[in-house]
């Protein structure tokens, strides 16, 4: 489950993107330099191989550890994107085709605009078909997919049912949220009930409003961030978890996903900026800047149980945090704020910026960890955690059951 958001301005457009996925589902910036290939290669996939081209352009993405594609993420003309899984009443194919992921990451390394992005998904996408398991735990989990493209003058809503497609151009502000949105295209293809197990509509119309008001790259950091009205604390549901809002949290008996990276872009005609927390919860990250032309050593790669990385690093910190977020986000919350002001204002280098991230992970991590706070979730998000917990090989961590 995921929410993305464009704002188009005269002189600027902004996105931003949670991905959200399996708890248990590292996901890792990667920076991919032009690649050049012989006449008539191939390129592989997740699933299946498709034509490559003789040059592709500079890319920066966020990709969950084992496919091929991209939840998020830019090329080197500026163009970037981001998919959300859509539930529709298209049948799903019987063979194995491209996934969401596959199609975001093809077109940023061949669309020099996000006009080409859009030509480049539709094209593959009528000749290959999507299809195959779209989910770290299941590989069962299958769903279609839809994008907001952008560039530094315009973006598009593209929603996908099979090998169906609607494009529409974005005037000002739009936000997608496992929905369909373009209205006949909804009309026609969306399957009601997996789009309201989602909480895709409800999720939807509060980014959209919150879009409304946005103006900085901090109050898309905010929304990002956003539990629902005036909560610090992720609201638990018996079904869902906490996936009302943009910040979404694991923990539900029928549906559950949970944030595992985010990323904010201000794209102006020339020059690009962009901030990816490579980790999970919004909430409990830094937004670090990053550019497509410098790479940084962010360290081992995140898989699917814990390890050295950045990432499980910064889940340490995290589910411990979620015990308590009211008593423990005091601890890290001020500091991070501050951070982000000094980045968002003037950026330094990326390299200096992880850096000192992580040393503020340390920090907080062992701040929270010091504390005897007390597991407030209800008994069935608990659960849901300690299961993951031991599977990752955390299971001191967060699991006062």
């Amino acid at each position: 489950m995921c929410d993305t958001m464009v704002i188009v301005e005269r002189d600027r457009v902004f996105f931003a993107k949670n991905s959200d996925r399996d708890a248990n589902e590292g996901q890792n910036l990667e920076w991919h330099p032009r690649r050049r290939s012989t006449k008539n290669a191939r390129i592989k996939c997740t699933y299946i191989e498709v034509p490559d081209v003789e040059e592709t352009f500079a890319t920066l993405i966020s990709r969950p550890f084992w496919m091929w594609g991209a939840e998020m993420g830019t090329n080197e003309h500026g163009v970037t994107i981001g998919n959300e899984a859509v539930f529709t009443k298209e049948p799903y194919e019987s063979e194995a085709g491209l996934i969401g992921m596959d199609l975001l990451r093809l077109a940023l390394e061949r669309a020099a605009t996000a006009e080409d992005a859009c030509t480049i998904v539709t094209s593959f996408l009528e000749t290959y078909g999507q299809g195959g398991g779209c989910g770290h735990e299941s590989k069962n989990f299958v769903y279609h997919n839809s994008f907001i493209i952008a560039d530094s003058t315009s973006a598009y809503v593209l929603e996908t049912a099979g090998r169906r497609w609607s494009v529409e151009s974005v005037k000002n502000v739009r936000s997608i949220s496992n929905a369909l949105t373009i209205p006949d295209f909804r009309d026609a293809y969306s399957d009601y009930l997996r789009t309201r197990v989602s909480g895709a509509r409800e999720r939807q119309l509060r980014t959209q409003n919150m879009c409304s008001c946005a103006a900085t790259v901090g109050d898309f950091a905010r929304i990002l961030r956003d539990h629902g009205e005036d909560r610090e604390a992720p609201k638990y549901r018996l079904a869902s978890g906490a996936m009302s809002a943009a910040c979404v949290h694991g923990g539900g008996t029928i549906a559950s996903s949970q944030t595992t990276g985010s990323w904010i872009s201000e794209l102006m005609p020339g020059k690009f900026r962009h901030w990816a927390t490579a980790t999970s919860a919004p909430c409990t990250s830094l937004f670090k800047p990053v550019s497509v032309d410098t790479p940084v050593d962010v360290g081992p790669r995140a898989e699917g149980r814990a390890n050295d990385s950045l990432w499980w690093k910064h889940e340490r910190m995290h589910r411990a945090v979620m015990r308590d977020p009211e008593k423990l986000s005091p601890i890290f919350a001020a500091e991070r704020d501050e951070t982000e002001r000094r980045w968002f204002s003037d950026p330094p280098d990326s390299a200096a910026a992880f850096a000192e991230g992580e040393s503020l992970l340390k920090k907080w991590t062992d701040g929270v960890q010091g504390t005897d706070a007390r597991d407030t979730r209800p008994p069935w998000a608990r659960r849901y955690w300690a299961k993951r917990n031991k599977v990752a090989g955390l299971n001191h961590v967060g699991t006062n059951l």
